[in-house]
C-alpha cells in the first residue's frame, strides 16, 4: 500500500493511482470504490481508470488535507467492497468486410481466420475501463496468441461497432471514428446512446462474451 499515491489534480480534483502492472484485483477494488464514493456528499463525478481513480467534487474543498485524509479513507473502505456488474453477450460478424483485418493478423499470429475466431470468442473478458472514446471498452482477457501491434498507420475512419485487437487487449469502437486496431469483426450493438438512461452499454467490471454470427464466419 506504500505506494499507491494520493493527490489533488487542480483546486477539486481527487487522484488515487497505483503504478504498474494493472491486476484484476486492484481494478475490483477501483471499482467498488468508484460505486460507493459517487454516493458520497460531495463528490460531483468519478472516473475509474487503469490502476487509477479520479474524484471530481462538487466545489473547493476548505482543507487540502482533509481531503487527501479522505481520499485514503475511503481506499481503505474499499479493501472490502465487491464491485456490481454484469455479463453481457455482443453477437459479432467476423471477417470479410465486418472484419478486413481478419486474415493478416491470422497470418501475423500463424492461425486460420477460423482459429482466430474460436479463440477469440472462446474467452470472457472483463472490461478493465471506459476510455478513448464515450462508451469504448479495453476489454481484458485475450489470448496471447491473438496478442498483434496495432496498425502503424491508422485508418482514417473506423465504423461503429468494430471489433478489434491492439496489443494484449480487444474492444469495441461505440463511434465512428479514425483508428489503429487490428479490425477482425462487428456488432450491431450500441454501446453509446445518449437516448439511453445509462447511455453506456457497458461499465467497467461487466464481463462480456463474443458471439459468433453463424452467417458472417470469415
Amino acid at each position: 500500500m506504500s505506494e499507491i499515491r494520493y493527490y489533488m489534480l487542480g483546486e477539486r480534483t481527487l487522484v488515487i493511482e497505483s503504478p504498474p502492472p494493472v491486476s484484476l484485483s486492484l481494478q475490483q477494488r477501483i471499482w467498488g470504490m468508484s460505486q460507493q464514493v459517487i454516493h458520497e456528499p460531495g463528490v460531483a463525478e468519478v472516473v475509474p481508470g487503469m490502476n487509477n481513480l479520479t474524484i471530481i467534487l462538487d466545489s473547493i474543498p476548505s482543507s487540502r488535507q482533509a481531503a487527501l485524509a479522505q481520499l485514503k479513507a475511503w481506499w481503505q473502505q474499499a479493501e472490502t467492497c465487491v464491485p456490481h456488474s454484469r455479463h453481457v453477450d455482443i453477437p459479432v460478424i467476423y471477417g470479410k468486410a465486418a472484419g478486413p483485418d481478419l486474415s493478416s493478423l491470422a497470418d501475423t499470429v500463424g492461425l486460420t481466420p477460423r482459429q482466430v475466431i474460436e479463440a477469440h470468442s472462446a474467452e470472457c473478458y472483463t472490461v478493465f475501463f471506459i476510455g478513448f472514446q464515450p462508451g469504448f471498452p479495453y476489454l481484458s482477457g485475450l489470448a496471447p496468441r491473438l496478442a498483434c501491434p496495432r496498425h502503424k498507420t491508422p485508418r482514417l475512419s473506423v465504423p461503429a461497432g468494430s471489433v478489434g485487437i491492439a496489443g494484449s487487449q480487444t474492444g469495441i469502437y461505440p463511434l465512428t471514428s479514425p483508428g489503429g486496431w487490428q479490425i477482425i469483426g462487428q456488432t450491431s450493438c450500441q454501446l453509446f446512446n445518449v437516448q439511453r438512461e445509462k447511455p453506456f452499454l457497458l461499465s467497467p467490471g461487466d464481463t462480456v462474451r463474443f458471439i459468433p454470427h453463424k452467417d458472417g464466419l470469415c
